[in-house]
């Protein structure tokens, strides 16, 4: 009780002092257990970094990832390729084309990898504190808050603030990708900057607390003065970048050439343990090229010097040519961990025919990957059946146990297929030649089936008369070996009676194409799941299937959408595993893929001035995130005429 009103009740009620003081001790005491109990009710949690599950491998007094040098030197060049063309350095906007790695000068609160993805490389569902030296959040992941590291500038000198936190949330919901933008205003209710280093996030309560504080905490900063300065959208394409508080900054470009970044030698954040023994080279160029035939002659030449190789024919006879046998280029396939992505021929299940299940998986039975491994690629491959393939949680033969239990919980959202065949698994054909005619004749039993019946002319109609007619569009840039596999591949659908073709489009009006989704067919990628979040519904969800740049298929299945929510209400890990089992199986029953091959490994060749940890950390190739130069070796190569 405040001591005036103790005083003021002294002279007209001194003889109830006795039992007011009795009585006030007693509310004490109750206001005392109420606010424990309260305090134990909305434990707090403060940490210098973020997992779902609390557990962090890395200790706050951590010096830097276990998997880098912490030695490695500074210095240098290295020099990749992209290609086709660019016209933006805004890698937001869904107009234009934006130049290769146009987002690695921004940060974040909570750590990335350069070039995107997660961080660190060695372990999976962890972050740790970059512009944020600390986050503290409730038991239930209602709200956050992250406490950044006042020294953090961006490289035009300014100070990175929570305002800018703020704002590059709001920018981001408001002119960035809509199903972006869709996603998060549901689950982020609120962004505030308490004070110029403090900023909390309040979230929706009614949904999963996967993909809240790590959403929040992986948002790129930009500067809120730059933007209310300059007057520029997210939204449009532009080659005027504003800055970024990153260990790179853009040195110069030359339209649909090249793109030069360079090391910030005041960069804020060296001292870092976050950032030892990376970011370690001076300079980062990237050589812009037509097609994949004049990128790999431009390579032996020493006009670029690393390449990571994804055609088999190459891989297999392309490196014989001098670089490599003077021993100046090396030559190397390095061990991946992670599922392959997800890559195949998908489907646009917008277009009418191709929303029969029938259908596409008559379509399936047009590609050979036993014919194309052998005759296109050399071997080198396997043929991917999972969206997980190889992970703990990949679908195997029939549902059972937990899996089963999920399933039966669901009802009718089920097809009984799911629950009473294997799998599906992508089919076998002979290697003999280019069309198997088992898997042929299966594809026309059931393209009569779903009633598309050939004519006398050979090509399927329905009962309207309109032919089966199916558009392939490849950009012009992609690989000899990928163009052949395609006119295979459609020279087989035609077999079937399809009317199928081929089309093959520069690289930006590509792109235009994948955005507008103007395609029955096309060469795409999803994404491999380890983890459950609310991404899943960006990428596989029905929400917001019909305009998703992630999700080119256009896939909307209510039994999807629920298994991905089960998967977000799990909290153990064995639970979130049988979830995405689940999924798996589901996404593979709807074949809006068809899967082809995957490599187990990465292949690259190197001009021989670089050096890596050994061995390398599970999840990441990292050649322009921990690599390094080794200038003795560059002196070499140069005094031998290897490089300019």
């Amino acid at each position: 009780m405040p001591r005036s009103r103790v005083l003021a009740a002294e002279k007209p009620f001194s003889h109830m002092l006795g039992r007011w003081l009795i009585a006030g001790l007693s509310a004490l005491a109750l206001m005392i257990a109420a606010g424990q109990s309260r305090a134990e009710e909305e434990k707090i949690i403060k940490s210098h970094g973020y997992s779902y599950f609390g557990d962090l491998t890395y200790s706050a007094n951590y010096t830097h990832f276990d998997y880098v040098n912490p030695e490695a030197p500074k210095g240098g060049e290295i020099a990749l390729w992209a290609p086709g063309t660019f016209d933006s350095m805004n890698p937001y906007s869904r107009k234009g084309r934006a130049g290769r790695y146009s987002w690695m000068m921004y940060e974040s609160l909570l750590g990335d990898a350069p070039t995107g993805g997660g961080m660190p490389a060695d372990v999976y569902g962890e972050s740790y504190g970059l512009l944020a030296e600390r986050l503290e959040y409730d038991e239930g992941k209602t709200w956050v808050i992250f406490y950044m590291r006042p020294e953090a500038v961006f490289s035009d000198g300014t100070p990175v603030t929570a305002h800018d936190v703020v704002f590059s949330h709001n920018l981001l919901i408001n002119q960035g990708l809509p199903s972006y933008g869709q996603a998060v205003k549901k689950r982020v209710l609120t962004a505030e900057a308490l004070d110029d280093h403090t900023v909390k996030f309040t979230f929706a309560t009614e949904m999963s607390r996967r993909s809240l504080i790590d959403q929040v905490g992986g948002v790129p900063v930009y500067s809120k003065a730059w933007y209310d300065e300059t007057g520029a959208r997210l939204d449009e394409p532009r080659l005027e970048t504003s800055p970024g508080s990153g260990p790179y900054m853009i040195d110069s470009y030359d339209v649909n050439r090249r793109i030069i970044y360079k090391r910030n030698p005041d960069y804020w954040g060296w001292h870092l343990p976050i950032n030892k023994g990376r970011h370690n080279f001076d300079r980062i160029r990237i050589e812009y090229f037509a097609d994949d035939s004049a990128a790999f002659e431009a390579f032996k030449a020493g006009e670029y010097t690393f390449r990571q190789e994804g055609n088999s024919k190459q891989w297999a006879t392309g490196y014989e040519f001098p670089g490599i046998e003077k021993g100046w280029v090396k030559k190397a396939e390095l061990p991946d961990g992670t599922p392959p992505s997800p890559t195949g021929i998908v489907f646009n299940l917008g277009k009418e025919p191709l929303k029969d299940r029938r259908v596409r998986e008559a379509i399936s039975l047009g590609y050979n990957f036993e014919w194309t491994n052998e005759s296109l690629q050399f071997g080198l491959f396997k043929q991917r059946h999972s969206f997980v393939q190889g992970a703990p949680h990949e679908a195997m033969g029939l549902p059972e146990g937990k899996e089963l239990a999920l399933f039966d919980s669901l009802g009718d959202l089920v097809p009984e297929g799911i629950l009473n065949e294997p799998v599906v698994s992508a089919h076998e054909s002979s290697p003999k030649r280019e069309v198997d005619r088992r898997n042929l004749r299966k594809a026309m039993g059931l393209l009569d089936e779903a009633g598309w019946d050939v004519g006398d002319d050979g090509m399927r109609r329905n009962t309207n008369g309109q032919l089966l007619k199916l558009n392939f569009p490849i950009p012009t840039s992609s690989s000899a070996t990928l163009g052949a596999f395609v006119e295979v591949f459609v020279q087989n659908l035609r077999k079937m009676g399809i009317d199928a073709t081929v089309e093959k489009v520069d690289p930006a009006q590509f792109t235009l194409r994948e955005r507008d989704r103007d395609y029955d067919l096309v060469f795409d990628s999803y994404v491999a799941f380890l983890d459950t979040g609310t991404g899943l519904h960006q990428r596989y969800g029905s929400e917001e299937a019909a305009f998703s740049l992630f999700n080119p298929a256009g896939l909307a299945s209510p039994l999807v959408d629920r298994i991905i929510d089960i998967s977000l209400e799990t909290e153990t890990r064995e639970d979130r595993d049988v979830a995405l089992m689940a999924l798996d199986r589901v996404l593979r029953w709807e074949r809006f893929m068809i899967p082809v091959w995957y490599n187990d490994s990465t292949w690259v060749a190197y001009f021989d001035q670089y050096e890596y940890p050994d061995p390398l950390p599970r999840y990441a190739l990292g050649e322009l995130d921990f690599w390094w130069f080794n200038a003795e070796k560059a002196a070499k190569l140069k005094a031998a005429g290897a490089l300019r």
